[in-house]
């Protein structure tokens, strides 16, 4: 525990406490960094459900609750974002969004905007980030030349209220935009709208203007579940499956003039020999909602910019709604 963490615990308090929500209430109230005040719902059976099993407290109203609290962790439907977190900024409160950040663009903007008017922080719940798979390749993804990405999951009805795209696919459009540094320059997708009023399953192509090619495909209607990344770049080969947390990192470099046996040679089309090796990257076992969670707790006990800013949660929206368009 840090020394800064001993003088000061953050009053949190949690809108939504659905299936996520639950989970946030829990970590919460567990973390060393918060003193969870409580918890607003507007849904009476979920609100019966949190007070029958912990001993968490109900607010009537998100006003009185915000008004508590130092932080608000906003966790209802997304198309509720937007006044939650306006609510708690106008109010100076730090804000934690879950994914995506709002419904629209616009709506983005303006919560970036009243956070810097208001001086306080905000983050967005893009929990890959995360992922302990995911950062321990972090320093290894240089400069992707190629990236493809699958996540497939059965059909739940609790994220249904948008798309799989704003559900699923924003996920990995985050990642991507967190380790391609260039402007994209094309976007073309397609999608279709099985069970939902909204696309059910998408796939995306993203081109950026160094070169860049992402291909993204999710899908909230698979008889199995997959959350994988494969990236390309020069002399490497790393992928991360975000579900297993695990990871496949193949490199490439010139053959030594010595081998031996065990060297795994290749002669590619200009007759270079070059040696295969591969790196097995420490994977610490973490969680990934507590780590972003105490993650926004230090980055505002030390006034630092969070992993995942509400720029960067914007940033991942806009790109959702142009893929959205493309189908359309």
């Amino acid at each position: 525990m840090s020394l800064i963490s001993l003088l000061k615990m953050l009053k949190i308090g949690i809108l939504g406490a659905g299936h996520l929500g639950e989970i946030h209430l829990r970590i919460a109230d567990a973390s060393i960094h918060y003193d969870l005040i409580g918890f607003y719902d507007a849904n009476p059976k979920i609100v019966n459900k949190i007070t029958s099993n912990y001993d968490y407290t109900f607010f009537e109203s998100p006003e009185v609750l915000i008004q508590a609290c130092d932080v608000v962790d906003i966790v209802t439907p997304t198309l509720s974002h937007f006044k939650m977190a306006s609510l708690a900024l106008n109010s100076k409160k730090h804000v934690f969004i879950e994914k995506p950040i709002s419904k629209t663009d616009k709506e983005a903007s303006l919560l970036v905007a009243l956070a810097e008017s208001n001086g306080v922080l905000g983050q967005v719940g893009h929990v890959e980030r995360f992922n302990p798979a995911f950062r321990s390749v972090i320093n290894s993804l240089t400069s992707p030349l190629f990236i493809e990405t699958h996540r497939l999951a059965e059909f739940n009805p609790r994220g249904t209220d948008v798309s799989v795209i704003l559900d699923l696919m924003i996920h990995d459009i985050d990642i991507v935009l967190s380790v391609v540094d260039s402007p994209i320059k094309r976007i073309d997708a397609s999608g279709v709208a099985v069970i939902s009023e909204t696309p059910d399953i998408s796939n995306a192509r993203i081109e950026f203007e160094n070169g860049c090619v992402a291909n993204l495909t999710a899908s909230r209607i698979s008889l199995k579940k997959m959350r994988k990344t494969r990236f390309f770049q020069k002399n490497a080969y790393i992928s991360v499956d975000f579900l297993s947390k695990r990871v496949e990192v193949v490199k490439i470099k010139d053959a030594p003039k010595i081998t031996d046996d065990m060297t795994l040679l290749l002669t590619n089309a200009e007759g270079r020999k070059k040696q295969i090796y591969f790196e097995n990257p420490e994977i610490e076992e973490s969680n990934p909602i507590q780590e972003e969670l105490e993650h926004f707790a230090d980055c505002i006990l030390k006034k630092e910019k969070p992993l995942v800013s509400l720029i960067d949660g914007a940033k991942a929206l806009e790109v959702a709604h142009k893929i959205i368009a493309c189908i359309r």
